[in-house]
């Protein structure tokens, strides 16, 4: 097993053990208030199909933060998407984009296209490409996450953590 897979299961138990950050499902129906929003694409293919450039787009930019998995939040269906689900529960960021990159092949290769990048997940923050699992993995290990959240308005509940853990 690869250090990033190891150090995402790590992520994932820990979060379990925490009984995670909200104590409710990162995952809500559409439109059923603070969580993330899981959606598929639609099959359509051609200029204005899921998989084009201008398609693609539109959904990068449609929200701060975004992302492009195997699953939903509330079932990944890949260690790495559910690594990427964990770290953002852990900073206590529920609401987000997702689309299931699984339910729509269009999509899956249009954001490989538009990001020049060949794996899923991918993460958006404010339209722009962050990176995969790893990158992510990354920033929380040496703290870019909190700040890059900060730049979206968005606190991170690890500073809330440490806040408490001072306390003590």
């Amino acid at each position: 097993m690869s250090g990033v897979v190891r150090a995402a299961w790590r992520l994932g138990a820990a979060a379990a053990a925490a009984g995670g950050r909200a104590g409710r499902p990162l995952s809500q129906a559409a439109g059923g208030g603070g969580g993330a929003e899981a959606e598929g694409g639609g099959n359509s293919s051609g200029s204005g199909g899921s998989g084009s450039r201008e398609a693609v787009e539109r959904l990068v930019r449609a929200h701060p933060v975004v992302v492009f998995m195997k699953g939903s939040p509330a079932q990944p269906l890949c260690g790495f998407s559910n690594a990427v689900v964990q770290i953002l529960r852990l900073h206590g960021v529920e609401d987000y984009r997702a689309h299931d990159v699984l339910q729509d092949p269009d999509l899956r290769q249009g954001i490989k296209n538009y990001s020049n990048w060949p794996t899923i997940p991918q993460v958006y923050l404010n339209g722009e490409f962050v990176g995969g699992c790893d990158i992510l993995l990354q920033m929380h290990q040496n703290g870019d996450l909190v700040e890059e959240l900060k730049k979206l308005g968005i606190r991170s509940a690890l500073l809330d953590a440490e806040k408490d853990q001072d306390k003590k």
